[in-house]
C-alpha cells in the first residue's frame, strides 16, 4: 500500500478506535482525533472537538485520506456546524479521500428522523464542496450485543433480546468488518462518490441469530429500550436511535444485505451467526 498519513476521527470511540486499529495493523501511519486524547496504541494524538475549528484544521494538517465518524449527536445545527469544520480543514489540507461512516442506513428522501437527516446532512455539505467522499452505511453492528441489557438475558435466561422484529432479516456485521470496509473505501481510488450499504453476504433474523448460541430471540419494545437508553447516552440521543429501530421494522428493506459491495471492496465479513457463536459470553 502506498504510504500516507491517515486521519481517524473520533478515535477513541468504538468505530473510530476499530478503524484506527485496523489501519495500525497494516503498517500505516495513523492520526487520531479524539476530545479525550486517548487514541490506540501506535497512532499520534491530535485532542479537540469537532465544533472547534481550529482544532480540526491542525488534526488535518498533512493528512491524505481520512476516516469520518461523526458523535452520537443528533441536533442539526451542531452536526451541520461539525461537518463544515471538517469540510474547511479537509480542503485547506487538500485530501485525496473522505471516507464517511454514517453509522446507520438512510433510508430513501426525508425521514424526520435526526439520526438519519444529521448525517445526510453532513454528506451532502462535504459533497457540496467537491471533496472527494465515499459514503459507507452499516446496518447494526453485532458489537451492540455485548451490551449488559443483552448478555444479562443472554446468560441468565438463554434469551437474546433486541429492539427488532424477530423476522426481520438484517445485514449485521460487527466494528471490525466496519474497519476492513474503511481500509478498502479509503486506499481504492476508485470509488469517489459511492454510497455504500454495507453488510455481509446474507442478513439473517433475530431467530436465526439467537439459534445459533442456543437461545430464543424475544423483540424488545423499543420503547422501553428508549427509556433504559435515556438513562445513559441522554433522551434527545435515544430518541434518535429507537427512531431507526422503528424506522426498521417498519420499512423491511433498510436493513438488507447488500453482496455487491462485498466483490466491489474485496471484503468478506464474518457472517453474524458465526460472530456471536465465537463470542464466550455467548456460549451456553
Amino acid at each position: 500500500m502506498v504510504a500516507m498519513r491517515f486521519l481517524v476521527l473520533n478515535a477513541a470511540g468504538a468505530q473510530g478506535g476499530a478503524v484506527a486499529r485496523r489501519l495500525l495493523a497494516e503498517g500505516l501511519p495513523v492520526r487520531g482525533f479524539s476530545r479525550s486524547g486517548t487514541v490506540p496504541e501506535g497512532a499520534a494524538s491530535a485532542m479537540g472537538d469537532l465544533s472547534d475549528p481550529e482544532a480540526v484544521k491542525a488534526a488535518f494538517a498533512g493528512v491524505e485520506r481520512a476516516s469520518v465518524t461523526l458523535p452520537m449527536v443528533y441536533d442539526p445545527a451542531t452536526v451541520e456546524g461539525y461537518a463544515r469544520n471538517i469540510r474547511d480543514a479537509a480542503l485547506t489540507a487538500g485530501v485525496s479521500r473522505l471516507v464517511v461512516n454514517t453509522a446507520n442506513r438512510l433510508p430513501e428522501g426525508e425521514s424526520g428522523s435526526p439520526a438519519f437527516e444529521t448525517r445526510r446532512a453532513a454528506v451532502r455539505i462535504l459533497r457540496a464542496a467537491g471533496l472527494p467522499v465515499v459514503e459507507l452505511r452499516p446496518a447494526v453492528y453485532l458489537d451492540n450485543l455485548a451490551a449488559p441489557w443483552v448478555t444479562g438475558p443472554l446468560a441468565d435466561e438463554r434469551v437474546l433480546a433486541y429492539p427488532l422484529p424477530a423476522d426481520l432479516p438484517v445485514a449485521w456485521l460487527s466494528h471490525e468488518d466496519l474497519a476492513a470496509f474503511t481500509l478498502a473505501a479509503l486506499v481504492d481510488d476508485g470509488l469517489d462518490g459511492a454510497a455504500l450499504d454495507l453488510g455481509p453476504e446474507t442478513a439473517v433474523t433475530g431467530t436465526e441469530l439467537a439459534e445459533a448460541v442456543g437461545a430464543r430471540y424475544l423483540a424488545q419494545d423499543v420503547t422501553a429500550f428508549e427509556t433504559a437508553l435515556a438513562a445513559q447516552a441522554g433522551p434527545q440521543a435515544a430518541a434518535a436511535i429507537a427512531a431507526t429501530y422503528r424506522r426498521a421494522a417498519a420499512d423491511r428493506t433498510l436493513l438488507a444485505a447488500d453482496p455487491s459491495v462485498l466483490d466491489l471492496l474485496g471484503v468478506r465479513p464474518t457472517p453474524p451467526r458465526t460472530w456471536l457463536a465465537a463470542q464466550p459470553w455467548a456460549r451456553p
